[in-house]
């Protein structure tokens, strides 16, 4: 191909640097016991936190909706695309995390970018987390506004780029727990410091919706944050509710202002209307069966006691993300390998997804693990270290 005769170096060079991507395919229903690739295996990979992908009431939900509007929403949300059941989830969503509103887009990634770009722009300024999602610094980085990115989870850091902009609108930007480290951002603190500053506050809670909190409303729940002190909060569907999609909730003027100016809410075709029925049934399955959250908590504790017997050093997380960093992207890569051996299934996770030297096998639970699975775990973890 002209101009692009440097393809084939770019890939062996990422090879060589052990930073090459494979995917593997699933032939199986997201659950601990999977097939992939042929292999039965024991999986420590996936975000469904509380195990409701594959959850009966959720597929019951889903098929009603296909019977009742079919399989795909035809247009985009202004256009015809937007169905009753995108509304009911809405409306559900909002009332589930205590906001006016909430708007649904088609995926995390998409909110992210939309919501960014249309709150900051030229002469305005975006303040990150230097660990942010992908999506959220490429959304800080695209939307024109001055980007700065402050030390992670250092509330002094953020102080300091707050004191010195001069500009007219700001945005603080965070997760709410990082997904490769697993640990919770000080949101109470940056709240005080975005009130301060006169900032606002936007929150990605991809991998707290659900999981965190008595009611599983994610770190707002946890720490207390209103809509007043958390005006901007962010949440993918695809993770903790089992489910796709994300969307954002929060004020009236909030929620109409991305409506009509978040291109990528805009110009997308609207999330089929089955996803939307799976969603509501979601969110009833995560208020009605909180013994999900509760087991996960167990898992957790028993995981990190039994590490430390082992001699397994894990990262500061009591969330389902227990990351266990080895430094080396190709020892990364032969660990998970050894375990895959084992019919254990643990992803190795490398630059440019986390700093170079911290390469690192991300172990993640579900409600639907037990203690003998956490158990098998650990003694293939023990073997695979040797």
């Amino acid at each position: 191909m002209a101009d692009f005769d440097d393809l084939s170096k770019q890939l062996e060079l990422r090879k060589s640097q052990s930073l090459y991507r494979s995917r593997k395919c699933l032939e199986s229903a997201q659950r601990p016991l999977q097939r992939v690739d042929g292999q039965d295996v024991l999986s420590f990979c996936s975000n469904d936190y509380l195990g409701l992908a594959n959850h009966p009431k959720l597929k019951e939900a889903a098929v009603r909706a296909i019977h009742q509007f079919g399989v795909g929403s035809g247009a985009s949300h202004l256009v015809n695309g937007h169905s009753t059941l995108h509304h009911t989830l809405e409306e559900k969503l909002a009332e589930f995390t205590g906001r006016d509103r909430a708007v649904l887009f088609s995926t995390g990634y998409m909110a992210n970018l939309g919501t960014i770009a249309a709150l900051v722009g030229k002469g305005d300024a975006v303040l990150e987390d230097r660990w942010n999602h992908a999506s959220l610094l490429d959304g800080g980085l695209q939307s024109g506004a001055r980007f700065k990115r402050y030390q992670h989870n250092d509330v002094q850091s953020l102080e300091r780029l707050l004191a010195k902009t001069e500009a007219n609108r700001r945005l603080i930007v965070t997760d709410g727990v990082f997904s490769m480290d697993g640990d919770i951002a000080p949101l109470t603190e940056i709240a005080a410091l975005a009130e301060q500053y006169n900032a606002c506050l936007m929150v990605d809670d991809a991998h707290g919706f659900g999981v965190l909190g008595d009611k599983g409303y994610g770190t707002a729940e946890v720490l207390g944050l209103d809509q007043h002190k958390l005006p901007v909060l962010m949440a993918t569907l695809g993770k903790g509710a089992g489910s796709f999609g994300a969307f954002v909730a929060g004020s009236n003027e909030l929620i109409e202002t991305l409506i009509q100016l978040a291109r990528p809410y805009i110009y997308t075709t609207a999330l089929p209307p089955a996803v939307a029925a799976t969603t509501i049934a979601s969110l009833d399955v995560i208020a009605e069966e909180a013994w999900r959250r509760d087991h996960l908590k167990s898992l957790i504790g028993y995981f990190k006691t039994e590490a430390v017997l082992a001699n397994i050093e894990l990262m500061p997380s009591d969330t389902p993300i227990q990351p266990i960093v080895v430094g080396d992207a190709q020892k990364a890569l032969d660990i998970s390998a050894a375990l895959q051996d084992q019919s254990v299934m643990v992803t190795a996770i490398r630059p440019p997804t986390v700093p170079e030297g911290t390469s690192r096998l991300r172990v993640t639970f579900s409600a639907e693990h037990t203690f003998e699975h956490l158990d098998k775990l650990l003694e293939a973890l023990k073997k695979a270290m040797e």
